[in-house]
């Protein structure tokens, strides 16, 4: 008797699992630029390699506005940090103003180790430096890996009075931005 081996077939969910998986992988864009512009805590200019300028929102936090308290320290965080260098931008999609959301690389200038040749993520050292909040609002479109580094990297600047935790009650800028002053 000769065997016939059927393959059983994926169940539906399964197909449909794997789909999304790859037009989400297939969705994610990736370019590299020089910033040529730092606007504030979490916005920039970007001018990539065919001379187009690309306005950037950096996804998963937010930083104080310009002529809030911290605005100025948090923009020359950033500015110190990336401004005139090499940025790798990995991104998906574009916020209500059109700028493109989404996370910058950068290699760090001073480099004594292998492990600062990995490209570091300017959003999380802006959070990391108590320069900005990690954003509540858009953190279920984060990684699960990067919503609990940026996480975990406020609650480190919290807890050591860094940046804008110095302030005994900072306000978030999207309270500023509202006019509403609540506490932490």
């Amino acid at each position: 008797m000769i065997s016939v081996y059927r393959a059983r077939p994926l169940p539906r969910a399964r197909i449909v699992l794997a789909l999304l998986l790859a037009s989400a992988a297939a969705s994610a864009a990736e370019f590299t630029g020089r910033v040529v512009g730092v606007n504030d805590g979490d916005k920039i200019t970007v001018l990539d390699a065919g001379k187009k300028q690309h306005n950037i929102r950096l996804s998963g936090i937010d930083a104080p506005e310009p002529k809030q308290a911290f605005g100025a320290q948090s923009k020359k965080n950033l500015s110190d940090l990336i401004n005139n260098r090499q940025v790798t931008i990995t991104w998906d999609k574009r916020d209500r103003n059109k700028r493109i959301a989404g996370k910058v690389f950068f290699r760090p200038g001073l480099c004594a180790t292998p492990a600062c040749l990995e490209k570091t993520d300017a959003n999380y050292q802006q959070i990391a430096a108590g320069m900005a909040w990690h954003d509540k609002q858009t953190e279920a479109e984060q990684s699960p890996e990067d919503r609990a580094r940026y996480a975990a990297a406020e609650k480190q600047a919290r807890a050591a009075k860094r940046g804008l935790w110095a302030d005994p009650a900072p306000v978030p800028p999207w309270e500023w931005r509202s006019g509403k002053t609540t506490k932490q």
